[in-house]
């Protein structure tokens, strides 16, 4: 394991206010490291209280391993001591990668019959025996959409005898190490949920904009459509910056931790020679399967507004312009948008926010 826990430097941290009500500590345990923010609400907006980040080598999902879950939950604990954490509560996010979500169709029926409905229909689309699963959902809210098909004075497809319901199935054995790993460390879960939800609620204003969120982590990458703030489809593939690494170190015969720092200083730029040719083949993967959600999506009269890329891997120079070639708006996440802090933390926090938006919008949860 290799471990570099990220704080608040002392002079700073004394001079914050640390409420012992109403916040409570966003933690995502991702598959290189483990990150926690914890998030004070006032009025509309947060006050950034804390937050830590820790590398880990290992990570827990399907397979029951105790050594694991005892090591990850002592180096949250003390990741959370260090912190100066006020709080013990807790939302947490589970790993894409182990999560199912899909997007149903359900007539509109009574609340008391919504259950057995959804459970039976959703034997159909998950992968596992539903008494294997943690299976949630959650209704999507339809707006009127103008439909550029067929012209701008008619109001597009909403269905008022349906609902559309956002589907979530988590393997049982997945949930049940988490909370192991949150009891041995003495934190109280609030709440269990996914990556995407979370990442919506720090990175994308609930207004009329339709957004494909591409979340590029150090394993894997997620790809999110967001319409109207809700999550409508969610993809996870199996590459990611580490991917990357792998890939410039394999072909200048370097060392990771050497081609890591290539990768960082070159990125897309034509300054790094054989580096972009290294980089691109594996980038082509996500930005191909972005693009066939962008050409499914619209070619149904819809619009997707903008592609909102986050994750530690977004942090490629010249990473926008290349996935500029899809023909739409390209900005990088801004998780701190919504979020106050001290100026003199700025030169320190801002470049973490990639890194901490699925953190943040843990802390965010009401």
């Amino acid at each position: 394991m290799r471990k570099a826990a990220k704080l608040f430097p002392k002079q700073i941290r004394n001079k914050m206010l640390f409420s012992k009500h109403k916040s409570h500590i966003g933690v995502d345990i991702g598959t290189s490291n483990i990150k926690i923010v914890q998030l004070q609400p006032k009025d509309n907006k947060f006050v950034l209280e804390t937050y830590g980040i820790v590398n880990v080598s290992y990570q827990i999902s399907a397979k029951d391993s105790e050594s694991a879950i005892q090591h990850t939950a002592e180096i949250l604990k003390n990741l959370i001591k260090k912190s100066q954490a006020t709080t013990n509560k807790i939302v947490a996010s589970l790993p894409n990668s182990a999560v199912f979500t899909s997007v149903i169709e359900m007539p509109k029926i009574p609340e008391s019959e919504l259950k057995a409905a959804i459970e039976f229909e959703a034997k159909k689309y998950v992968p596992l025996p539903l008494d294997e699963v943690a299976l949630s959902w959650s209704i999507i809210v339809e707006k009127p959409r103008i439909n550029m098909e067929t012209n701008l004075g008619n109001m597009g497809k909403v269905d008022n005898n349906k609902n559309k319901v956002l589907l979530t199935a988590v393997p049982n054995v997945v949930v049940e190490n988490y909370l192991k790993v949150f009891k041995t460390a003495g934190l109280e879960p609030l709440a269990l949920e996914i990556e995407a939800l979370s990442l919506i609620r720090s990175l994308v204003n609930e207004d009329d904009k339709t957004v494909l969120l591409v979340d590029i982590g150090a394993k894997n990458t997620s790809i999110n459509l967001v319409d109207n703030g809700y999550l409508r489809f969610s993809k996870n593939l199996n590459v990611g910056g580490d991917t990357v690494t792998t890939s410039v170190a394999q072909s200048l015969g370097i060392n990771f931790s050497r081609a890591e720092q290539f990768k960082k200083d070159f990125g897309l730029s034509t300054e790094g020679q054989q580096i972009p040719q290294v980089i691109r083949p594996i980038l082509d993967i996500i930005k191909n399967e972005a693009a066939q959600l962008v050409s499914l999506f619209e070619s149904k009269g819809d619009r997707i507004d903008q592609i909102l890329l986050s994750g530690a891997g977004a942090k490629l120079p010249s990473i926008t312009d290349y996935f500029g070639s899809l023909g739409k708006q390209v900005v990088l996440a801004n998780p701190w948008a919504n979020v106050a802090y001290p100026p003199e933390l700025k030169p320190i926090i801002e470049p973490l926010g990639l890194n901490l938006a699925v953190a943040v919008g843990l802390s965010m949860r009401k």
